[in-house]
């Protein structure tokens, strides 16, 4: 019963163009990435779907302090933080997070996880208990959705960026601990939530604000040290989670709240308690990476990333107008994530399937990752990249026949 179960589901999935699958890389993460080529051989692809912002996850630097770091600390940290697991790499890592975000979160602790999804679970079901309330916008990434649920409070979602709305439902809350939830940058959009707005309601209405911020840790503020300072932020309210494998080119996650929080995080969060703590050599090489976000180095790649997002904007821009009737759209996105949104799955699936044929790797998303009707190539930039892989990938779209806009 089971497998006929699954079978069923299987074929449903592939009927409407939903179905999932994995590709395996040859080479480490990098614009040219050798991937397997689904008949037992592999290929070289230009890679446009990565969350390798800074393009640091094969710099020689952290890659010599991983080695270092496994050196030093051996494979792995052998059990929780809470057993023995907890190394001097990790305590030195947390403490470096903190002073990072304290110009921001005054006063800040900072715990580490061993990935954004288990650090948003121990958040929503720590801090959301029984007299809390959740509010959460409805394109919170799937984690925050998740540890939303799980958590004993009460969820209410507002639609995207409705903040007439939720100021609505915060006003007839009743429920004494009132939690505000929100993407800085929506993954699969590139936008950036109105932050500043949302700490006006939080602290209107006596509520703290959540931000996940997994998509704008090194990347936006003048350091890279992400959105609260992009926005100029500061106030004990805020809690802050920030991962370590996307602009920070390693592993992990942390959050960086007010010591009570951390505490409080340490004592009940589940997903942290009863995990092993992730290897020391990780942390060790997070260090690394840390100094080249906030240095000299990360400006400069942050201000070549700014470039090369300005410059696909305008060259794809120009590729939807010479294509009328296409039904392609570019979201309006500031940050390296530029969705080109397709609408039907098959027309996403055929896209992405056409890009792929000119050595492009550009991955198709979609429902339930967007909203039904939305399927797109989530097209992602990394400092890595050169303006002439940015021409590249406008030409193979402004090259696909016609009949892929109508998925024949």
């Amino acid at each position: 019963m089971l497998l006929a179960h699954l079978t069923r589901r299987r074929l449903e999935r592939e009927a409407a163009a939903l179905l999932r699958r994995r590709r395996v890389a040859a080479s480490p993460c990098a614009p040219l990435q050798t991937v397997d080529d689904g008949r037992g051989g592999v290929r070289e692809l230009l890679n446009f779907g990565s969350n390798d912002y800074l393009g640091l996850a094969s710099h020689p630097d952290i890659a010599a302090a991983l080695a270092d770091g496994a050196r030093r600390w051996g494979a792995g940290s052998g059990a929780s933080h809470l057993v023995t697991g907890h190394s001097q790499a990790h305590a030195l890592l947390e403490g470096e997070l903190a002073r990072l975000l304290s110009p921001w979160v005054p006063d800040a602790g900072a715990l580490l996880f061993c990935s954004g999804f288990m650090a948003n679970l121990a958040l929503l079901t720590t801090l959301g208990a029984e007299q809390a309330a959740i509010f959460a916008d409805k394109l919170n990434h799937a984690s925050l959705v998740d540890g939303s649920l799980l958590a004993a409070a009460r969820m209410r979602r507002y639609p995207h960026g409705r903040l007439d709305l939720l100021d609505a439902m915060l006003r007839d809350c009743e429920q004494p601990i009132r939690l505000i939830v929100t993407d800085a940058v929506f993954s699969m959009d590139g936008d950036i939530a109105p932050l500043a707005e949302l700490l006006a309601l939080a602290e209107r209405h006596d509520a703290w604000l959540i931000v996940d911020d997994a998509h704008g840790f090194g990347v936006l503020g003048a350091n890279g040290e992400g959105a609260l300072a992009h926005c100029g932020l500061r106030s004990e309210r805020l809690i802050y989670m920030g991962t370590l494998g996307k602009a920070a080119g390693v592993a992990g996650a942390f959050v960086a709240a007010h010591p009570l929080v951390v505490d409080a995080l340490l004592q009940g969060g589940r997903s942290y308690i009863y995990t092993t703590a992730m290897p020391p050599a990780l942390a060790h090489a997070l260090g690394v990476s840390l100094a080249l976000i906030s240095g000299g180095e990360g400006a400069a790649r942050r201000e070549k990333l700014a470039a090369l997002t300005a410059a696909l904007r305008a060259r794809l821009s120009d590729v939807i107008a010479r294509r009328p009737g296409c039904g392609w759209r570019l979201a309006d996105s500031a940050t390296p994530i530029q969705p080109l949104i397709v609408g039907d799955n098959a027309a996403a699936l055929a896209l992405a399937a056409a890009l792929d044929a000119a050595g492009l790797w550009v991955p198709a998303i979609r429902p339930p990752t967007v909203p039904a009707n939305t399927a797109r190539l989530r097209i992602t930039l990394s400092a890595a990249h050169t303006l002439s892989d940015v021409e590249r990938l406008c030409d193979a779209l402004a090259a696909c026949r016609p009949e892929v806009d109508r998925h024949a």
